[in-house]
């Protein structure tokens, strides 16, 4: 006899962990898989910008208990030039990946999930309403699936998830230097490939500190990175870690799910695409997908889309902006009235881009600079 779940979930990070746990609340009878063994290093800025914060609480976890440290202050650059520094109360909490991702499968498992790790799922079939996973433990059959097992993962090629760019972020995390000025204070740097800009997040004891851009410019990014560190007074040699990853934005018309296979997150190329943001999109999608998987699956598709479209389309139209005039966003940023105000309240939730650019006067500008 096969032992049927109504839910399995594929990777246990935000977007799969949120799942698990709308699934299991939903009533479903849940596992969830995960090819490593937890916790395990996750390369990710940490931000948590408000929209997050707020799915972060929604998923059962209050993300003051995983703060390493909450920034008030932020200095822009403009490859490395034309430096200006604002500050507020503090407002973005920094966070280390593995925590995160370990409380929200903590989450999932107190409201019903079983969590397996070790386990490796490479390929997907689809019968009679059950869909019957090939995974490194035998095969695993389930009445819905949700994928969440990131953008280059087996699901997302299952379901034929279609990307409109992709890009390569390079990161590491590296000794805060003692006596250094990180405490509080992020760095934002529009860098020299278009598109492209860099970071430097504190967290304690440990900056992460990154770079991301096209992937067509892959050389040029690298450069860019090499040149940034450096240019920090950081050293390469230090890190705790190091290396690069790949983000995917997908085409609007991606397919979001393959019958009861859905996709979540990276998997389905859902993030913000101008600053490449995922963290919220895994977790609100996620617990989309999860609910869905649990009750209708031909539900994903419409809620998730409401959602998370408008706010997509605007990063991309924000993204065109910022390609076509990095300098000018620089300039915009530093000198227009109000603008640090606004990027308070967007990181902080307060607003959106997308009702951003229903006011007439953002419109136009972004439209300008996008020409």
């Amino acid at each position: 006899m096969k032992d049927v779940w109504d839910v399995a979930v594929v990777g246990a990070g935000p977007a799969g962990a949120a799942a698990a746990r709308s699934a299991a609340l939903a009533g479903a009878r849940t596992v969830l898989l995960e090819r490593a063994e937890l916790p395990r290093y996750k390369r990710c800025g940490g931000g948590l910008i408000g929209l997050s914060q707020q799915a972060i609480r929604d998923a059962g976890v209050d993300p003051a208990f995983l703060q390493r440290d909450d920034v008030g202050r932020v200095t822009f650059t403009s490859s490395g030039r034309r430096r200006f520094t604002r500050q507020t109360a503090a407002f973005l909490p920094m966070v280390m990946r593995s925590e995160l991702d370990a409380a929200l499968v903590e989450q999932a498992v107190v409201a019903g999930t079983q969590l397996r790790t070790g386990i490796t799922v490479g390929a997907y079939a689809e019968d009679d309403g059950i869909v019957t996973l090939g995974t490194s433990a035998g095969p695993i059959w389930a009445r819905a699936v949700v994928g969440a097992d990131g953008s280059q993962g087996r699901c997302a090629a299952y379901v034929g998830v279609q990307h409109e760019h992709v890009d390569i972020g390079l990161e590491a995390e590296l000794p805060t230097p003692v006596g250094s000025d990180w405490d509080g204070h992020v760095l934002l740097d529009w860098g020299p490939v278009p598109g492209s800009y860099g970071w430097v997040f504190p967290k304690g004891d440990v900056l992460t500190v990154g770079v991301i851009g096209d992937r067509d410019r892959g050389e040029a990014m690298r450069d860019y990175y090499r040149d940034f560190v450096t240019r920090l007074g950081l050293d390469l040699r230090t890190a705790v870690h190091d290396g690069g990853h790949l983000t995917r934005v997908r085409t609007p018309d991606s397919p979001l799910r393959r019958g009861r296979v859905l996709v979540a997150g990276d998997a389905a190329g859902l993030l913000e695409p101008w600053t490449r943001e995922g963290i919220s999109y895994a977790l609100r999608s996620g617990a989309i997908a999860g609910r869905a998987a649990a009750t209708d699956v031909a539900a994903y598709d419409d809620d998730v889309l409401a959602a998370l479209g408008p706010e997509m389309a605007a990063g991309r139209r924000a993204r065109a902006a910022f390609t076509a005039h990095p300098g000018t966003v620089h300039t915009v940023f530093r000198y227009l009235p109000g603008m640090w105000e606004l990027f308070i309240r967007l990181v902080s939730g307060q607003t959106t881009m997308a009702q951003q650019l229903e006011r007439r006067s953002i419109r136009l500008l972004v439209e300008r600079l996008a020409d």
